[in-house]
């Protein structure tokens, strides 16, 4: 059994529009507020969790409906089309409410927008399962992953080159290549892929397979030494989510406040992080196979708190500041792809949706508290410390992962786009 890459390309366009939709907004929607509304950062940090809150709520929904809809085009494809749809008709009132300096206009785009994105996520992370035996869910979890990597960094190189170095850019060009990537990737797909079709041959070819997911427990009640690296896993899963999505969602914010940087020269240093991370993917699924996923986190969290202290220490800018910005997402390399497999190898055959509900909820909550969180550290304290705060709960995860004891039995394939494999 082989994975189909072209098909799996293909669908990997649909996440590809959704990373590159955040990219921009992460980046360009905290100095809109900043530079346009004078919204403070706490406010400020409100607002930027306002995805994250409906996420909670319309991830599961949009998903349910996806899963009990059947039409010609397929169980997927009509929430994509449409979502897409209205994303990019209402993410470009959001720079034309930024022209008018109309607060009300930008807050009813806004609203639009996160809605139509959540209306469409989940339907289009789940069409690659869908599409995919289940013995190659893992490879294609892997190019579905590096796909929307490309998207962010797609959109980091249009934010440097479109994004003028002014207290005001005008942003429309920017959104309007947003929304046109969003379009052309999801047409492709359309054009590209028969749904229908595709999930009946990937139905076809499980029949005959023997795939399973061995657990660490059998039925019943999860046993207590597994309940607690869970809760230990899930709290270490919240602690590095605040300290990361801390740093990226006010970090265009914080490269002009303390290091001068204007328009887009901030997507650089992101760019580098997200550069070095896609070069991390493939070697750190040989090192989780050798080492175990858990060193391998360990390891991951070390990287990313010591880079996080750096920028701590730099008062302007510096290109030793790319050096540990890469270090950066190396580390988050580490962490991002081992754990997730290791919550789900917790759980039983039956209950993996279970517990992917559980790691989601833990990590969208973090996202959800972070920006506000930190917010308030950069308004009342300054913004010298949003790198000691991300460092601090980084640092916190080492600790709570260190009492982790499962989760961490199965190796990784070796070779390839299969070392970022991970179980189904």
């Amino acid at each position: 059994m082989k994975l189909d890459n072209r098909q799996t390309i293909t669908v990997g366009l649909a996440f590809l529009s959704i990373c590159a939709f955040w990219q921009v907004y992460d980046g360009i929607i905290p100095l809109i507020l900043k530079n346009t509304f004078q919204i403070g950062d706490t406010a400020s940090g409100v607002v930027m969790a306002l995805d994250n809150i409906l996420a909670l709520v319309l991830l599961p929904l949009f998903g349910t409906l996806s899963d009990k809809t059947h039409t010609r085009l397929g169980r997927r494809m009509p929430f994509i089309l449409a979502g897409t749809l209205a994303a990019c008709v209402s993410i470009l009132l959001v720079p034309l409410a930024d022209r008018l300096v109309s607060l009300p206009l930008f807050f009813v785009a806004l609203a639009l927008a996160l809605v139509s994105m959540s209306s469409y996520r989940s339907p289009a992370v789940a069409l690659m399962p869908d599409v995919t035996p289940k013995p190659l869910r893992s490879k294609g979890n892997a190019i579905i992953n590096l796909m929307g990597t490309l998207g962010g960094i797609m959109m980091l190189v249009a934010i440097k080159l479109l994004v003028s170095k002014t207290d005001r850019p005008d942003y429309f060009g920017l959104f309007a290549l947003t929304a046109i990537l969003m379009a052309v990737c999801v047409g492709w797909l359309y054009f590209h892929l028969n749904e229908p079709q595709a999930a009946k041959r990937a139905q076809e070819q499980d029949k005959p397979s023997s795939h399973t997911c061995p657990v660490q427990h059998k039925s019943g009640p999860m046993p207590a030494p597994v309940f607690r690296s869970l809760c230990f896993l899930l709290a270490s899963v919240a602690f590095w989510f605040m300290g990361y999505n801390a740093v990226t969602t006010a970090f265009s914010k914080y490269a002009a406040a303390r290091w001068g940087m204007l328009g887009g020269d901030y997507a650089m240093v992101l760019m580098v992080a997200q550069a070095a991370a896609v070069v991390a993917y493939l070697p750190v699924g040989i090192i989780a196979s050798r080492a175990g996923r858990k060193k391998t986190i360990l390891a991951g969290i070390c990287m990313l708190a010591v880079a996080f202290f750096a920028g701590a220490l730099f008062q302007e800018f510096s290109f030793f500041l790319f050096v540990f910005f890469a270090l950066a997402g190396i580390g988050w390399a580490f962490i991002n792809v081992n754990s997730y497999p290791m919550v789900v190898e917790m759980s039983q055959d039956a209950d993996v949706g279970k517990y992917t509900g559980y790691y989601y909820t833990f990590s969208m909550s973090a996202q959800i508290i972070t920006p506000i969180l930190s917010g308030a550290v950069m308004e009342y304290w300054g913004y010298q410390y949003l790198f000691p705060y991300a460092t601090f709960f980084v640092a916190l995860s080492f600790f709570t992962m260190l009492l982790v004891r499962h989760g961490d039995s199965r190796p990784i394939p070796k070779k390839g786009l299969e070392a970022l494999d991970t179980e189904d």
